[in-house]
């Protein structure tokens, strides 16, 4: 797959520079970061803790400091107006290691020549009148991420005409060559209606298979036919903004193995808003994801998406700009069985610089049994913590940003599952580029 991956990254870029100027046109972009950070206390037990040697070790061994470097480069050749050819590429290196993983050789150590190498992205985009197609593994987002935030293989056919745009996308999620049965698609829907300062997007979702369990993440269902209703709404009024985001999942699946079948019924609510302040801006947001009450009944309450969603929210608990690994019990970017508020302030106080300043609660939707209490009753809590963030921003030259950034996690009862009392927190920096 690697000499692949460069073989065709040299056809590419060979075809560039060979093909005649006035034919062809290049975009060349691409991002660059390296950060430093330290992650301490993430499994609840910190270095001073030595009532039990494992849980020490445990603890220990998610306490790391470490540097890494991330690129990406773009590459669209532009044939006309109407056609595109679209690639982005990324290369990872953790500094000091030079270890080979799954995805190659790392080039972070001493003499560097790593072989991981990963394409991103590599689709045809072009354009019938008034129909824009997207063809290829590409970038894919719905609910902000809430429902899909990814990357996959995907047929996307977009219609659109003056404010209306309707997407309409076919995601192949699971593919099992040695039975097509097997098979998972989801079938997005996605129109956008804009009106001045205000912007509308109803969207559902359609996840089949005629046997999902031969993908890991649907391993427990035969038939499924689950479905995801909702929309977004955007309000921009000058001074500030505010947006809204309702979805609801529903269908049916058949369990595995057997001939009982479960219903999804599931949902997700979520707020945000921004008020401008001269100096800078006030914030809130807040969202809630229902939980299964009953985990033994038929009814599935609990919202998930089988894959693909990804919603970044705190530094800690939901991933942040550091987001290498999670607390024990955190949710991170699976948004499903919590509910969490926001409420900040970003300042900026020169040009060049700003500072955000945030407090986060979260707990889950339904209590989680934590234990067993002396008389043999479970104990069941739900509170994940309070989280404070401070993130410092500074644009050291025209394109390059420098970010410092601070967390700690008033940790809850129901984040370790366990007897840890340490609390979590990581600080570190950022320098990144674009272009």
């Amino acid at each position: 797959m690697r000499k692949f991956a460069i073989l065709a990254l040299a056809a590419l870029l060979l075809f560039a520079f060979t093909m005649p100027a006035p034919a062809m046109e290049y975009n060349f972009g691409g991002y660059w970061r390296t950060r430093w950070y330290t992650n301490q206390n993430f499994t609840g037990y910190d270095k001073e803790d030595v009532t039990d040697a494992d849980l020490k070790a445990a603890g220990v061994k998610k306490d790391i400091t470490r540097v890494d470097t991330r690129t990406r480069l773009y590459f669209t050749a532009v044939f006309n107006e109407n056609l595109k050819f679209v690639n982005k590429f990324e290369m990872d290196a953790f500094w000091g290691d030079s270890s080979t993983g799954t995805k190659g050789k790392s080039y972070g150590g001493i003499g560097a020549d790593g072989t991981t190498f990963e394409i991103k992205n590599s689709y045809a985009d072009f354009k019938v009148g008034a129909v824009n197609a997207k063809v290829g593994v590409q970038g894919v987002r719905l609910a902000r991420g809430f429902m899909f935030d990814d990357d996959a293989g995907a047929v996307s056919v977009a219609f659109n005409a003056g404010n209306v745009s309707i997407p309409v996308v076919w995601v192949k999620a699971f593919d099992d060559d040695s039975l097509n049965k097997r098979d998972v698609d989801y079938f997005i829907v996605s129109p956008t209606i804009s009106a001045g300062n205000v912007k509308i997007n109803p969207f559902g979702l359609y996840a089949y298979s005629e046997d999902a369990k031969g993908w890991s993440k649907t391993a427990d269902f035969g038939d499924v036919d689950m479905y995801y209703v909702g929309g977004n709404l955007d309000v921009d009024f000058g001074a500030g903004s505010f947006w809204l985001t309702g979805i609801y999942q529903g269908g049916e699946a058949e369990l595995a193995g057997s001939e009982d079948t479960v219903d999804f019924k599931a949902y997700l609510g979520a707020a945000g808003a921004k008020v401008n302040i001269g100096i800078g801006d006030f914030h809130l947001q807040g969202f809630y994801a229902s939980g299964d009450d009953s985990p033994n009944d038929n009814d599935m309450e609990k919202f998930f998406v089988p894959q693909g969603q990804s919603y970044y929210w705190s530094e800690i608990m939901g991933y942040g700009t550091f987001d290498n690994q999670l607390p024990n019990g955190a949710p991170g970017d699976k948004i499903g069985n919590i509910m969490a508020g926001n409420v900040g302030v970003t300042l900026k106080p020169a040009p060049k610089l700003s500072v955000s300043l945030d407090a986060w609660y979260a707990a889950l939707a339904e209590d989680i049994v934590v234990g067993i209490d002396n008389n043999g009753n479970n104990i069941e809590e739900n509170a994940l913590g309070i989280e404070a963030n401070v993130k410092v921003t500074y644009q050291i030259v025209e394109g390059l940003n420098l970010d410092l950034v601070g967390a700690y996690l008033f940790a809850g009862d129901a984040l370790y599952q366990g007897t840890g009392e340490a609390d979590p927190y990581e600080f570190g920096t950022r320098l990144s580029l674009s272009f």
